[in-house]
């Protein structure tokens, strides 16, 4: 008979959280917010936007582009993809 140790608790934070200034991006490109937003690998340029929530998932897949946000929800991109998930 032998005696177990209760598990610890395990949280849902990522062990490597993502790039905070990457998810800035994607989270303004996502709400459609007004900015101009240029990211090239390690080099991520936001004028304008927002900040991102804590549970927001989204990410780009690809490591460069750039995104051009008007008033009244016009967006210009090089990025294809999905935002989401």
């Amino acid at each position: 008979m032998s005696i177990s140790k209760p598990e610890k608790r395990q949280y849902l934070k990522p062990i490597n959280p993502p790039d905070p200034q990457m998810r800035a991006i994607v989270y303004s490109l996502d709400s459609l917010i007004p900015g101009l937003y240029i990211w090239l690998g390690a080099l991520k340029i936001r004028i304008g936007g927002s900040l991102t929530e804590e549970s927001y998932p989204g990410k780009i897949q690809s490591p460069i582009g750039m995104a051009f946000v008007l008033p009244g929800y016009r967006i210009y991109s090089t990025y294809q993809g999905s935002y989401d998930p």
